[in-house]
């Protein structure tokens, strides 16, 4: 079991910025990708960032790219999302996720094992 608890969500206006972190716990030392996903109401769960645990290779949505940058602590167990630049389509509840398995598609949500309870993150204009 892996639990995955998000923080950093919030309000903030077009422009600015946000860094939500997630921490995780329990068998972590399973994990191989944490990625982030995002939900806006009435729409998909969307992929936005992903990052292989070990060797620190990032990947990215196309509408994030160069605006978000996502990072991980190994010695806190801890992955974070810096969000710049936000934009009002930014707005969304973001999870965290935690993939256990090796050579998986990291875009897609079905290759997460674990889930965190989310985080809402509003961007006014």
């Amino acid at each position: 079991q892996v639990q995955l608890v998000e923080s950093g969500g919030g309000l903030v206006q077009a422009g600015g910025s946000l860094r939500l972190s997630c921490a995780a716990s329990g068998r972590t030392f399973s994990t191989y990708a944490m990625g982030w996903f995002r939900q806006a109401p009435g729409k998909e769960r969307d992929f936005v960032a992903a990052i292989n645990w070990s060797a620190g290779y990032t990947y990215y949505a196309d509408s994030v790219k160069g605006r978000f940058t996502i990072s991980r602590d190994n010695a806190k167990n801890t992955v974070y999302l810096q969000m710049n630049s936000l934009k009002p389509e930014d707005t969304a509840v973001y999870y965290c996720a935690a993939a256990l398995r090796p050579y998986v598609n990291y875009y897609r949500d079905s290759s997460y094992n674990y889930w965190g309870q989310g985080t809402q993150v509003t961007v006014s204009s």
